[in-house]
């Protein structure tokens, strides 16, 4: 990915925070990517259009991750046949920690791995784990910081306001 763009998608996104802080929901392009995946092959987000996309950054030392990993897992196969995923982007340096992590907490949807911090930069991602809602339409619409026993309750509410537009 080249740097104008990044720089474009990283103006965007300021926008798109600062929309979030003063309402906690908003609508602006999720800046694109592309990652490989844990199954070897590359993925691209622009590639979910049409679909209702959980974009969850984690990191192999994050505890509130092992909590949430196993729940969003449970969102996903609830809404994965209405047109919905789960893109998580793993931050870890070396991708050999995340493998280790979902050895011992398994997922069924695409794990992505952000080895440069390119697209967790992109995305001004500050918080582990942070969760962004994105709509049919490519737009993020809304973000979660942190996570605590709850936050899934959350999820699953804007997934089905999401999959019904």
């Amino acid at each position: 990915m080249n740097r104008t763009l990044i720089a474009a998608g990283r103006t965007g996104l300021t926008l798109l925070l600062v929309l979030f802080s003063l309402a906690g929901r908003a609508s602006e392009p999720a800046p694109d990517f592309t990652l490989t995946s844990n199954q070897g092959e590359n993925l691209r987000l622009e590639d979910y259009r049409g679909q209702v996309v959980m974009l969850n950054f984690w990191a192999s030392w994050c505890g509130p991750c092992r909590q949430e990993m196993p729940l969003m897992d449970e969102i996903y196969q609830n809404y994965k046949d209405l047109g919905f995923t789960v893109l998580a982007v793993n931050v870890d340096a070396d991708s050999a920690d995340a493998n280790r992590f979902l050895e011992a907490v398994p997922v069924s949807y695409p794990v992505l791995y952000d080895t440069e911090s390119r697209v967790s930069e992109l995305y001004e991602v500050d918080a582990m784990p942070t969760t962004v809602m994105i709509d049919r339409d490519g737009n993020a619409r809304y973000l979660h910081r942190g996570y605590q026993p709850g936050y899934e309750d959350h999820y699953a509410e804007q997934v089905r306001e999401l999959v019904r537009e």
